[in-house]
């Protein structure tokens, strides 16, 4: 006779039990990774990940360097200036807290992937993350890699730049702040910016 399971509760999702979309390092750098962002074929690395993807925990992929955690990167600019923004104190990547960043971004899950377009996803990140009601134009600028550190090496972002035509965007709770900034501002505050908002600046400014 089996002994009765008392006070069962649902398990809600969180972190813990989030699974998420992950492919292989060597998968997708199989000729060798590099450092920073480079412009790429998207559509052969979206084949690559629709061919090897993989819904893995969160919790055991962020130790896990072995895999790539895929990160739609969203970088907004109206009029020539960048959406620069501050992450809360108790952002889910504790690694980041309270870091300035200009990229919107976020994990994929199994759910989320109600197409295999790119652009879809990015879309959707974008407006789970900040409030903008009017329109914008889709630039993919190429795929971010920093393996220097403890983020950066399970992590590998997809960066899309959005050209809006208003600058009527503000944040959502999930960010402390949001204000629109110059290319040298971002410059000017170099130091406070999370490292692939670094890498964003830089590859800007040599165009």
């Amino acid at each position: 006779m089996q002994t009765p399971i008392k006070n069962q509760q649902l398990v809600q999702p969180t972190s813990l039990t989030e699974h998420i979309l992950v492919v292989k390092r060597d998968t997708l750098f199989n000729d060798g990774a590099w450092h920073g962002l480079k412009q790429v074929n998207f559509d052969e690395y979206l084949t690559t990940i629709q061919n090897n993807k993989e819904f893995l925990p969160r919790t055991l992929m962020e130790e896990d360097e072995t895999y790539k955690q895929i990160i739609p990167y969203l970088v907004f600019e109206n009029d020539s200036k960048y959406f620069l923004m501050q992450r809360q104190a108790k952002a889910s990547e504790k690694r980041l807290q309270n870091k300035f960043t200009l990229g919107i971004g976020g994990h994929i899950r199994q759910e989320d992937l109600t197409t295999n377009n790119i652009f879809d996803w990015a879309r959707r990140e974008f407006y789970e993350e900040v409030n903008y009601t009017d329109s914008f134009d889709i630039e993919p600028l190429g795929i971010l890699n920093d393996d220097s550190n403890a983020v950066g090496r399970v992590h590998v972002g997809f960066v899309f730049l959005l050209r809006g035509n208003s600058s009527a965007i503000s944040v959502k709770s999930e960010l402390k702040s949001g204000t629109l900034v110059s290319l040298q501002e971002c410059q000017n505050n170099f130091d406070t910016l999370e490292s692939w908002s670094q890498h964003v600046v830089n590859y800007l400014l040599s165009k």
